[in-house]
């Protein structure tokens, strides 16, 4: 079957292709409902659902959004900024350069699932209906409304094929339900982007300045949520309000703004990040920061290796566990069988080469073999070296690891006099141990990103990328694959180990159960695999959004008990199914799963 799914947003009408809606309401009555219910949706915000204090965020105060309003208020203010957009504002066209009415859909349709999210929330936790005040109905039906006009606006119908009246009833519903499927893309189809006005470098810079920053503020308050019911309403609404700016074309010309000043973005990018620790009262989140940032960079480390060089790679937390140990025997720990104490940079240096000197040892012998069967054999190196260091316990072996005990009480690092265990004032700002671990992990990420983006651009990068899209057409060309694939190995094993020499100052105590091949925990093999193809393959971005993604979720979903790992792993399985991609993938690879989207006139040498 046939299908025409890309067609532009609007009908075009030199074509005579007549216009279709989902629901019967003539355009202009719909465009008109979606955009006032984007306005009554804010005004609703201000009254209060409920009357009682006992669903958490406080709910009952009039004039003052809290907890889960404040993010319907955020899906209202966005339905009506698409919504005036769709009418040809002038100052908004800027906004959407794919046009209006497909993300209009998706942002009425976001806040539609937040508000009634809460309302269903707010009369479950509560014991019924009844607990509902006046505001709560009146953003249930505003923003129906709004969601109903928003699926009102036109779209060009794709053409569909019949079904056979010879096949069976079920080969029938089948078939039927696959031509819904597709007008119901179409409907949420968007055009090409629009050519933006070329503005001045400043301009462009503030506009990436300000990227930055909504990043940083959707970030701490994502990490900052106080209580289950507000995270699931910020799942919806980011995602929702993600989708919405992707289909309006923002994404992608703020993407083309950040790869025109790459060293303003890759800056900018670091110094709100630096500023998280300062956006918080205590140490808490810190914690969590640290721990994406440890999980991140050995994520980007991995993406070398399988996203550059298309070496699938499951025993890459070894290398990880490698650093780790390291670190820990020369650091002055009491468990240590060696009485050193090195100061952190020969200790980082130290990890960092003997993984790699693993790396090359793995990889010497292994790297002839390709696909499944490499995948096996890192697999089986993962797996002994976990069972190694648990075995080295004096008992099994050499006392060098003490077994399944591991190396405890790693003291913290004292660079410069500067004591990691302590707290610290800047300005007027206390930053914790945590969020000093923090600013010390994102200096090593930034080492990473540099070397991750110098070596893709380099020779040895193209060579790398060569050897994933067709190591037989490479070694035709001359490419040496095996000492190309080698080169890789070594490089991602020493990233990983210099991440893991601090991570064995931040935990404290270095155990084997931390570097399995799978765990409820991350960083292990399956979430650092899955956190880059999940971000996106071959990308900077991409596995630090992955990695983040994939260590904040779980946290946030340990009050689903027994159904954490269920609903996780159904979330994951969706979006593989709808952007099997990643997240944030790089052109080529994109067009690899779509093909009916437009070809870019450049690629970069990594195909970027």
């Amino acid at each position: 079957m046939t299908t025409q799914t890309t067609a532009p947003q609007t009908p075009d009408e030199t074509t005579g292709t007549p216009a279709h809606s989902l629901v019967g309401i003539p355009p202009h009555l719909g465009r008109a409902l979606a955009t006032g219910g984007g306005v009554l949706t804010i005004v609703s915000t201000f009254l209060a659902w409920t009357w009682t204090a006992a669903f958490p965020g406080d709910l009952t105060v009039y004039g003052y959004p809290g907890g889960l309003q404040v993010l319907v208020l955020i899906g209202g203010a966005l339905t009506t900024l698409f919504g005036l957009a769709s009418y040809g504002t002038k100052g908004l066209r800027w906004l959407v350069p794919a046009g209006a009415d497909s993300a209009l859909k998706l942002a009425a349709l976001g806040t539609f699932a937040t508000a009634w999210y809460t309302v269903l929330a707010i009369s479950s936790k509560l014991g019924g209906l009844v607990n509902l005040e006046p505001g709560a109905w009146i953003v249930a039906v505003v923003t129906l409304a709004a969601l109903t006009g928003a699926l009102a606006l036109p779209f060009q119908r794709p053409q569909t094929e019949p079904a056979d009246p010879e096949d069976s009833a079920w080969e029938q519903y089948r078939h039927n339900r696959r031509n819904n499927w597709t007008v119901v893309k179409a409907a949420f189809a968007t055009g090409p982007v629009a050519p933006a006005r070329k503005l001045p470098a400043y301009a462009e810079i503030l506009i990436i300045v300000a990227a930055l920053a909504l990043g940083l503020t959707v970030f701490t308050y994502g990490i900052g949520t106080e209580y289950d019911e507000l995270f699931i309403g910020f799942l919806i609404t980011a995602g929702f309000g993600f989708g919405a700016a992707a289909k309006a074309g923002l994404v992608t010309r703020i993407s083309a703004l950040t790869a025109k000043h790459r060293n303003v973005t890759m800056i900018g990018a670091f110094v709100a990040a630096a500023a998280f620790p300062f956006t918080q009262s205590d140490d808490q989140y810190a914690t969590i920061g640290v721990y994406i940032l440890i999980f991140a960079t050995v994520a980007l480390g991995l993406n070398i290796v399988v996203g550059l060089a298309g070496l699938l790679d499951l025993g890459y937390v070894a290398f990880l566990g490698v650093g780790a140990y390291t670190a820990a025997m020369v650091s002055g720990s009491p468990s240590s069988p060696f009485d050193i104490h090195l100061p952190f940079w020969a200790s980082a240096l130290l990890g960092a080469a003997v993984a790699m000197v693993f790396g090359v040892i793995i990889g010497a012998p292994t790297l002839r073999l390709r696909g499944d069967y490499l995948a096996i054999v890192t697999l089986g190196f993962g797996e002994i070296f976990r069972i190694t260091v648990l075995n080295l316990d004096g008992t099994s072996g050499p006392d060098i690891t003490n077994g399944s005990n591991g190396i405890s009480s790693v003291p913290n690092l004292d660079i410069l006099g500067f004591d990691f265990g302590q707290e610290h004032t800047f300005l007027g700002f206390t930053i914790a141990r945590f969020a000093n671990y923090f600013l010390l992990m994102l200096l090593i990420t930034l080492v990473v990103v540099v070397v991750f983006r110098r070596s893709g651009d380099s020779r040895i990068g193209r060579a790398w990328v060569a050897i994933r899209e067709d190591e037989t057409a490479a070694l035709a060309m001359g490419i040496n694959g095996f000492r190309v694939k080698l080169i890789a190995f070594a490089l991602g094993a020493a990233l990983a180990g210099l991440a893991g020499t601090v991570q064995a100052h931040v935990t404290y105590t270095v155990t084997p159960e931390q570097y399995q091949f799978a765990h409820v925990v991350p960083p292990n093999s399956a979430f650092l695999l899955a956190a880059v193809v999940l971000g996106g393959m071959g990308t900077i971005s991409g596995p630090l959004v992955g990695a983040a993604l994939l260590y904040l979720i779980p946290a946030k979903l340990q009050f689903l008990g027994d159904y954490q790992l269920f609903a996780f792993g159904l979330t994951l399985v969706l979006l593989m199914r709808f952007r099997p991609e990643g997240l944030i993938p790089n052109r080529r690879r994109q067009l690899e799963f779509h093909e009916e989207a437009e070809a870019p006139a450049v690629l970069s040498k990594t195909g970027a």
